[in-house]
């Protein structure tokens, strides 16, 4: 008997491969019919006996491609036709709204690079290979369907070699938008600072590879934007890129041709090569090895250096060359091209302006880069596997969350410091990839850039924008003018509790939680900075109540103080009643004797001397007690010092109690008080900062107890720059399990401020649901 169904599919599965395997499994079952893509999706038409059309269905969600995402899966029966002869691939519809992810950029299968490898291959050595399992994607991309018309590719026409490979569905670059090969696609030059030509095609890239290895700074264009690399075991080279790029501490990211190059540099665990081979590719934070090989500037603050595997095959014939010539334990530093807090760069002639102090030469190509996007960024947490975002970019956006409930769509702008924005649609959540600092007019421009770009190609617009309660941020005037010009309403979310919403949306969890919300600083409901809090969030009734703190204490000189921390452990000590040093002698007055001596009028009068909850602030503190740093570079530098410096041996906490206030505090300045007797008393700093990390997630895990037992909630959410620390990470939630309590951590987004905008949007779309 014969039968017919339709079946709809919306996920990633535009763009990876989906029709020639819907096409083949078609063959091996021998149905006739058609698949397309369209906007609301694959639209697959199938005709055969039973048995035929139920094999199909089986291999249809049994033996997806690599890269394919299926999120609804629709069938429905039709009355068979007379006639049709065969199974066709027809071509692509579009209509108004649309069901469709865009996959993410991928890194190059195993099949492409055999082709670059191959000297009889017409792809030997050519830095754009790819095909429908691999190579750029959403960077490329302009709108939906994703079909080459709307990619950077349209305005390279396809030779007849390659014409056929894209035309047939039995070949795997069938579709392959951005297939091309030497004689029809993108080519690479290499320039000088003034534009001259250097070298072209081929050449360029053996001549990039010399031009490194003599210790010279390249700006590489890449798949996502440009990088500025250079030798990563010259400390000339790398020293000398920092001053140019004035980054003088924050660690850089190392590339390496292949694993056994990065077992030559780091302690890599199965966890952390199973993210370094993968198709997303991020930078991988692993334990270095002692001596470590590479230079000692590219990561100096740390026992941990942040690599990734070539992911182009630009970066393959790269790495390749640049082996050949400095040996087997060769790297490159490859950290973002741009100034310090600017966007990474993005075309060739903006390139030329923005780096030209920087880089000697230039590697530039002429597939054009749509949407900037940084390296990822992750570290594995050796107990569960799981990663720790500490940035979210290629190869995961726009892939996104899944929320535990359906809902109009929000906007959620972000914050501040490590923005990034989300667009909600039904049951998602997208993420843009990490946008930076909100701090200047090219930043702002790069936000609204994402945002238009996610809008046109999710084709929704929202009903409904949230903010933070911050009034000052960019992010704030931005969502208030957006707001205006769209007749859109405007929310406020207090930053905190968006940390929350976050890591729930993340978890699909929508009950009640106590939420340890840890991080720098975040404008309060009261006006003042928290950043160490404990709150009762429901994302289903959305209340909010701050159920604790840490205990207060100011920071001054503001901004400064964040800046220069030892006025934090000064500030710290005087809440203490320590007004002057006695037996220690505090580490910052040979450089700041000075300035100390005023600080007691600044905090006495609380003239720029604002109070904070802040749980970093307080990390900052104590490290600049410990002698450790008494100024910063780089954001959370201290918080790095301090956890690099603990003596792992140590088994000692420091009192962290709760105490009776309105609302309870943490009185977590017992730990600097504890810090500061063991410090007078010459214990090794080694200690001090263990019993200062224990003491801490003590004094956490007693407050969440106690908490729970009163509001008889057992599930904990963990959130907020802090849970980067490793330390933190690992034994604050083993801690909270060993109390009998359920913590809820972040794995798809990172803890920091990069999750702010998911828990806006989250939070605004239950507020328009449970509005009458």
């Amino acid at each position: 008997m014969r039968m017919r169904q339709r079946f709809t599919i919306t996920g990633q599965v535009q763009g990876v491969g989906f029709r020639p395997f819907v096409y083949r499994i078609a063959l091996d079952h021998g149905v006739t019919g058609s698949v397309n893509n369209s906007s609301a999706g694959v639209l697959i038409e199938v005709q055969g006996d039973v048995g035929q059309v139920n094999g199909f269905a089986e291999d249809l969600t049994g033996k997806l491609p690599p890269l394919a995402r299926i999120v609804t899966f629709d069938f429905e029966e039709l009355d068979a036709v007379d006639g049709e002869d065969g199974f066709i691939i027809l071509e692509s519809t579009r209509s108004a709204g649309h069901s469709v992810l865009i996959s993410p950029d991928v890194a190059t299968c195993p099949d492409c690079l055999d082709d670059m490898r191959d000297p009889d291959n017409r792809r030997y050595r050519y830095p754009f290979t790819n095909c429908t399992n691999c190579g750029p994607r959403y960077t490329i991309t302009r709108s939906i369907p994703y079909d080459r018309p709307q990619t950077s590719m349209a305005k390279f026409a396809l030779c007849p070699e390659c014409g056929a490979e894209y035309a047939d569905p039995l070949d795997r670059r069938f579709h392959a938008q951005p297939n091309a090969c030497p004689r029809c696609g993108p080519r690479t030059w290499l320039t000088d600072r003034d534009g001259l030509v250097i070298a072209q095609g081929d050449e360029s890239l053996r001549r990039l590879a010399i031009e490194l290895a003599a210790g010279r700074i390249a700006a590489v264009k890449g798949l996502g934007g440009f990088h500025l690399v250079c030798d990563a075991g010259s400390n000339k080279a790398v020293d000398e890129l920092r001053r140019r790029k004035h980054r003088p501490d924050k660690p850089l990211a190392v590339m390496v041709a292949d694993m056994d190059t990065a077992r030559r540099l780091a302690l890599v665990s199965p966890a952390e090569e199973e993210w370094l081979t993968g198709i997303r590719r991020p930078i991988v934070l692993t334990a270095k090895k002692r001596p470590f090989p590479l230079a000692g500037s590219v990561a100096p603050d740390t026992d941990f250096v942040g690599l990734m595997l070539p992911y182009t095959p630009l970066h393959h014939i790269l790495l390749h060359d640049y082996a050949g010539l400095k040996g087997p334990e060769s790297a490159l530093v490859m950290t973002s091209g741009n100034m310090s807090s600017e966007p990474i760069c993005l075309d060739n002639d903006e390139a030329l302006e923005r780096l030209t102090d920087i880089a000697d030469i230039f590697l530039f190509h002429n597939r054009d880069i749509l949407i900037r996007t940084d390296d990822s960024v992750v570290r594995v947490n050796p107990d569960t596997g799981e990663p720790i975002f500490m940035r979210r970019a290629r190869g995961f956006v726009p892939s996104p969350v899944f929320m535990p409930v359906k809902g109009p769509t929000v906007l959620g702008v972000g914050p501040e410091l490590k923005c990034t924005l989300t667009l909600t649609k039904g049951d998602q959540a997208f993420t843009s990839q990490h946008i930076g600092n909100m701090s200047n007019l090219e930043t702002l421009e790069f936000h609204n850039e994402i945002r238009a770009h996610l809008e046109d190609i999710l084709q929704v617009e929202p009903k409904l924008i949230v903010r933070d309660l911050h009034p000052d941020y960019m992010t704030t005037s931005l969502a208030e003018e957006l707001g205006g010009k769209r007749g859109v309403p405007v929310a406020a979310l207090q930053h905190h509790y968006a940390h929350i919403h976050a890591v729930l949306a993340e978890n699909k969890f929508d009950g009640p939680v106590i939420g340890l919300a840890l991080d720098g600083t975040g404008y309060g409901e009261d006006g003042t900075i928290w950043g160490g809090e404990c709150l009762l969030v429901d994302p289903t009734s959305q209340d909010h109540q701050r159920l604790a703190h840490f205990a207060r204490f100011r920071l001054p000189g503001g901004e400064a103080a964040v800046r220069e921390p030892w006025r934090i452990a000064q500030a710290a000590l005087w809440e203490l009643g320590v007004k002057e040093p006695g037996k220690y002698a505090w580490p910052w007055l040979g450089r700041y004797e000075a300035e100390s001596r005023f600080l007691p009028q600044i905090l006495e009068k609380g003239l720029n001397a604002p109070l904070t909850s802040s749980c970093g602030r307080l990390f900052d503190g104590v490290a600049a007690l410990c002698g450790l740093t008494s100024a910063i570079t780089y954001e959370g530098q201290a918080a790095i010092l301090l956890e690099k410096a603990q003596d792992m041996d140590e088994a000692g906490a420091y009192p962290c109690p709760l105490k009776s206030d309105d609302p309870v505090a943490l009185d977590t300045l017992s730990l600097v008080a504890a810090a500061l007797e063991d410090l007078e008393n010459g214990a090794p700093v080694g200690k001090i900062a263990r019993r200062f990390h224990l003491g801490l997630i003590n004094g956490l895990t007693e407050m969440a107890f106690s908490f729970s037992m009163l509001l008889d909630i057992h599930h904990v959410a963990l959130s907020g720059g802090v849970m980067q620390n490793l330390t933190l990470a690992r034994e604050l939630p083993l801690a909270l399990r060993g109390a009998g309590l359920l913590p809820l951590v972040h794995t798809q987004l990172p803890p920091n401020d990069g999750c702010i905008s998911l828990g806006q949007a989250a939070w605004g779309v239950r507020k328009l649901l449970n509005e009458p």
